[in-house]
């Protein structure tokens, strides 16, 4: 009886190593599970979860076992196993989409925050958050088991809020994928120039220059992006020098405050924003023959629902708050200058970049108006006096 028993016991023993892949028996992993056997990467277009397979085999589960969120009856919330890398792997791809993720009831929600470090103009700023759990599923038809439930919780915090950074703005917009371990969520965002108000020809500026009150057109474009987001631009704004954080700039726009030759077309409605502006100089470079400068825009992502309620409010005459928190990271493109060139001095204009103020000579056209009627009188008044004191001298002798 003893000898039967032994025979049992071995038989269970090769048994269990039979369902355990060879490649798990000498692998590092093959052991009970862990908190860090899962690594989550916040991807741009999906979210991908990594979990060590062989400590799910060493608690007597495999691959068609492990599910995301107890959705047993929809093979997409089910992983593919990865034995090409060492050690093996069980992946899940979850795509960010709405339909995706409700797909696999993820927990989607999206909160406001006060703006922080380059943002902090601005009171509210939205942020993403996808969550779930890949659980076991225990195949034990009794009442009890001796298998361990796994749990792996995972989650990915999106910030809705980029500084966009044109440096060098040129003849060609160039993209730059953000890195996914940043969670960022659009995988490209381009900042392009034209130079009609269609959109459709890109500007070529020439190494001489574009002549001052060019008209330029600005078009922010985010790619692989879900379509429950718009592009909302919060703030745009030129430099002499390729670094955004500086305290000497010119804004073009920011909030309801703008250039007065700044023209917001498409804000907050579309997966593309666009704005106009007029080529000018800076005053630093009066001795120069081109003056260089950089574009910088402040973008967020909005969702389509709420993108109306986090547009500036032009006509109450209560604005956003200044909030000031700890920096947040942000995400900064790059392409090729914006050249101006330098034109005679009758005809040049320039504009004073300061801390924070626009130029203070940059005069509108009802106030040129009032300065020119001001000298017309005074020539007249002038004139007038001067024509009075000769008449009253010439009529002395006559009444002597």
């Amino acid at each position: 009886m003893r000898l039967v028993i032994l025979v049992c016991q071995l038989g269970l023993i090769l048994r269990t190593e039979a369902q355990t892949p060879e490649i798990c028996i000498t692998s590092t992993t093959n052991r009970p599970p862990e908190n860090s056997d899962i690594t989550v990467v916040c991807g741009t277009e999906h979210m991908d979860l990594s979990i060590y397979i062989c400590p799910v085999y060493q608690a007597l589960y495999n691959e068609s076992l492990m599910v995301l969120n107890n959705e047993l009856n929809k093979p997409e919330c089910f992983g593919t196993a990865d034995w090409s890398v060492d050690p093996p792997v069980l992946k899940f791809k979850i795509p960010i989409s709405q339909t995706a993720i409700s797909a696999c009831n993820s927990d989607f929600k999206i909160t406001n925050e006060v703006g922080s470090g380059e943002f902090s103009d601005f009171s509210n700023v939205q942020f993403v958050n996808i969550s779930g759990i890949v659980t076991s599923i225990d195949p034990s038809a009794g009442m009890i088991t001796y298998r361990p439930q796994i749990l792996y919780k995972f989650s990915c915090r999106y910030p809705m809020q980029y500084l966009l950074n044109n440096t060098e703005l040129g003849v060609s917009g160039v993209n730059f994928a953000i890195r996914d371990n940043n969670g960022s969520f659009i995988s490209t965002l381009s900042m392009q120039l034209y130079e009609d108000q269609l959109y459709q020809n890109i500007l070529n500026i020439p190494q001489t220059g574009l002549n001052l009150k060019t008209k330029i057109y600005v078009a922010v474009t985010a790619t692989n992006l879900t379509d429950r987001f718009n592009v909302l631009l919060d703030r745009c704004y030129a430099t002499t020098n390729p670094y955004p954080y500086l305290n000497t700039y010119y804004d073009l726009f920011v909030g309801c405050t703008r250039d007065a030759q700044t023209k917001v077309e498409l804000n907050g409605a579309s997966q593309m924003a666009q704005f106009s502006f007029e080529a000018f100089r800076f005053v630093e470079h009066k001795n120069l023959t081109i003056s260089t400068f950089y574009l910088h825009c402040v973008t967020r992502l909005c969702e389509v629902s709420s993108c109306s309620t986090l547009l500036p409010n032009c006509d109450s005459p209560s604005r956003r708050k200044r909030e000031t928190q700890p920096v947040s990271a942000n995400t900064t493109v790059t392409s090729p200058a914006i050249f101006v060139g330098k034109q005679s001095s009758g005809d040049s204009q320039t504009f004073m970049a300061s801390h924070g103020l626009a130029s203070e000579g940059n005069y509108s056209s009802p106030v040129v108006a009032v300065i020119v009627c001001i000298i017309i009188l005074t020539i007249l008044l002038v004139a007038m006096a001067a024509y009075f004191a000769l008449y009253i001298r010439r009529r002395k002798p006559i009444i002597q």
